[in-house]
């Protein structure tokens, strides 16, 4: 069987070689299908590699967090509810060490407010109240921020940001402004840090969210975000925390909610995903066109050996040896054609990337991924089989004495 299907696809190769202008010709369309839909795709998996690089760039892929939901739906109307579970800061130390898979977590609450000064100026800012803030912020222009014993102590200090400190005293913010105390709901905070400047910041506050009073923490839940070590340890640490606040702290199922950055990631590769299929089958319609041109390359060539066909008969060839033949004749044409578009696709996208980088600043490259060939593959071959299966049909079917005697 094997020496049959090799020996009818080296006849194939025999018989597009020598019509091998009218073969290009009438496979046009298929080379042009198929390299409009390699360039679709891989312009499609640049997109998405880009879109989960900037992801992963902006957020970590390893961070688990935890939010407070203060509303529950009621006949599709939303409610504020009267009672529901919150974390404060005794309760995320509880969480954090009864978690078995090792994380690094922080508890942020943040606020807008009115601060009133010494001189009873008044400033707005942020009060961001943490029990420690995340690495990539700190970064201090003067002084310290203050230490996990002071934290527990409740101790009455804070550290702010560059714009805070500027609107404080002025350009030369950093040193004039440590020591300085800030009244904030009957305490007075002493400033012991100020942050570096980053750009187009708003003032803000930052003080031990063990201060911060029970009212205050249940008006506006703080948020908690933990990063464990490993992203395939993400799914794990988010059941647990799922059942410990269940278990703990919530009041009903719905008062918190466990998000991961991985939900990005598959929403956006799901949107890809779908944009793919679109325009796969939108770029498919030329890929039949294609077929078609495989059709006739066949018909023509039923046609033109009808005697070929009928000695061959006549010689003792069977009905599926014929069927073969042309089947074997129509995958070889389609495989050439789909070749040629691949190397078009590949040359087009190559065009089109220079065309972006030139009219943009986006560091686009395209993606030419393992699925992408097997598409043009698969696609190859069940065109060759779809389309040539009318024209093999109709070659197994001749009579070998009408078809010798049409010479």
């Amino acid at each position: 069987m094997l020496k049959k299907l090799l020996s009818s696809f080296a006849l194939a190769l025999h018989t597009v070689r020598t019509r091998l202008f009218h073969t290009l010709l009438s496979i046009l369309g298929i080379v042009i299908g198929v390299g409009a839909l390699v360039t679709v795709l891989s312009l499609i998996d640049g997109m998405e590699k880009f879109a989960k690089e900037q992801i992963t760039t902006t957020t970590s892929l390893k961070a688990v967090m935890i939010e407070t939901n203060t509303y529950k739906r009621v006949n599709d109307v939303m409610l504020k509810k009267q009672e529901y579970g919150y974390l404060n800061y005794d309760r995320f130390k509880k969480f954090s060490d009864a978690m078995a898979i090792p994380a690094t977590g922080y508890i942020e609450f943040r606020k807008n407010s009115e601060v009133l000064l010494a001189d009873s100026s008044r400033v707005g800012a942020g009060v961001v109240g943490v029990n420690t803030i995340h690495p990539a912020m700190v970064k201090l222009k003067a002084g310290r921020l203050f230490t996990t014993k002071e934290l527990a102590a409740k101790t009455p200090v804070a550290f702010v940001n560059h714009a805070f400190a500027k609107q404080i005293s002025g350009k030369d913010s950093a040193q004039n402004v440590l020591g300085q105390t800030i009244p904030y709901h009957n305490k007075a905070l002493k400033v012991i840090g100020v942050l570096k400047p980053v750009p187009r910041e708003r003032p803000e506050v930052y003080l031990p969210v063990s201060l911060l009073a029970e009212d205050e923490l249940k008006a506006d839940p703080p948020r908690v975000v933990f990063e464990v070590d490993e992203v395939e340890q993400v799914q794990a640490f988010k059941k647990d925390a799922e059942l410990w606040l269940r278990t703990n702290v919530a009041r009903d199922s719905t008062d918190f909610k466990v998000i991961t950055n991985e939900g990005r990631v598959e929403q956006a590769a799901k949107g890809f995903l779908l944009f793919r299929v679109i325009m796969g089958l939108i770029v498919g319609i030329s890929v039949i066109v294609g077929g078609i041109g495989v059709m006739n390359v066949l018909l023509i060539s039923v046609t033109e050996r009808t005697v070929e066909i009928g000695v061959r008969k006549a010689m003792g060839a069977k009905k599926r040896d014929i069927l073969m033949q042309f089947l074997a004749e129509s995958v070889t044409v389609s495989l050439f054609g789909s070749f040629l578009g691949l190397v078009l696709g590949v040359l087009a996208t190559l065009g089109i990337v220079l065309i972006i980088k030139a009219l943009t600043d986006v560091p686009f490259q395209a993606a030419y991924t393992l699925d992408t060939f097997l598409v043009i593959t698969i696609v190859a071959i069940v065109i060759g089989i779809v389309f040539g299966t009318y024209p093999a049909m109709r070659a197994a079917k001749l009579n070998p004495v009408e078809a010798i005697r049409r010479e």
